[in-house]
Formats: C-alpha cells, sequence, structure tokens
C-alpha cells in the first residue's frame, strides 16, 4: 500500500512539473514579443513607462501597450507587428473600457462578457469585446476607440 502511494505521489509530481513546463515554453514567445515592443516605443515614442500589454489577433497582429510618455500623458500605444507607424493616443482622447462596455450593454444582452480589450483594424483604435449571448453564443462588439461609436464590425453568433 505505501508502495502505491509513494508511485502515485511521484506520478502527480512529475505531472504538475511538466504543465509547468508546458506552461512556460506557450507563455514565452509573449515575453519575447512584449520586450521587442516596448523597447520599439520606448525608442519610437518616448514611452517610458509600461503598465500592461496586450496582443490583438485582427486581420493584423498588434501589441497595445498601457504606458506613459516622457511628458507625463497616460497613453495606449498600438504597436504594429514587424514594421509600420506606431500609433499612441492618450487615454483622455478615447472612450474608457468602462464607456465601450455601457454602449454595449445599451445595444445588446450579453449573458456574460469574456473579455475587453484595445485593438485596431484600418489603422483605427477601437475596443473588441467578446461576449456571450443566450444559448452561449459567442459574440464579438468593436467600437471606436476616438468616438465610441459601432465600428467595423460586429461578429453574432459563432
Amino acid at each position: 500500500m505505501k508502495k502505491i502511494i509513494i508511485i502515485s505521489m511521484i506520478v502527480v509530481v512529475v505531472m504538475i512539473g511538466l504543465s509547468g513546463k508546458v506552461y512556460m515554453n506557450a507563455v514565452e514567445p509573449v515575453k519575447d514579443v512584449k520586450a521587442e515592443a516596448v523597447k520599439r516605443a520606448e525608442k519610437e515614442v518616448n514611452l517610458t513607462d509600461t503598465n500592461r500589454f496586450s496582443l490583438y489577433n485582427g486581420n493584423e497582429t498588434i501589441y497595445v501597450i498601457d504606458g506613459k510618455l516622457k511628458n507625463g500623458d497616460d497613453v495606449y500605444a498600438w504597436v504594429p507587428e514587424g514594421k509600420g507607424d506606431i500609433t499612441v493616443k492618450k487615454k483622455t482622447d478615447g472612450i474608457s473600457k468602462e464607456e465601450a462596455v455601457q454602449s454595449l450593454l445599451n445595444e445588446k444582452k450579453p449573458t456574460e462578457i469574456i473579455a475587453v480589450r484595445l485593438g485596431m483594424e484600418k489603422n483605427i483604435p477601437l475596443w473588441e469585446i467578446s461576449y456571450r449571448t443566450e444559448g452561449n453564443l459567442l459574440n464579438y462588439y468593436m467600437i471606436d476607440f476616438e468616438t465610441g461609436k459601432e465600428r467595423l464590425k460586429i461578429i453574432e453568433n459563432l
């Protein structure tokens, strides 16, 4: 009986170790692109502080950095993968995450909001909200960051 317990414990420890290694291998590329995007933003647009980093995968991959410029302005920076101009907007020049969610709630009836993230389509900064409706259907709602108007597309009932 003791052997079974010891073997079971060894198997559990090995499984936890392997799971940790798989996880670390999965997040490593994100760490690499984050470092590259932040370095590029620091160099090209004088970003001095980084609060958050996220990826947006729309028609193209965009890295979004929530940070601060050398002059103290709180900004979002949209850094395209590869080459291309970095877009920088003051946070106060657009709608907040909460306002974007409220816009969705005013128009749709989500049962669950899954995620709210900044992104960019056709060089237009936007908020992308993914949510579920009745029947557990997946939907995407995109709102123009600057105007707060529904923008580009709504993808429903996936």
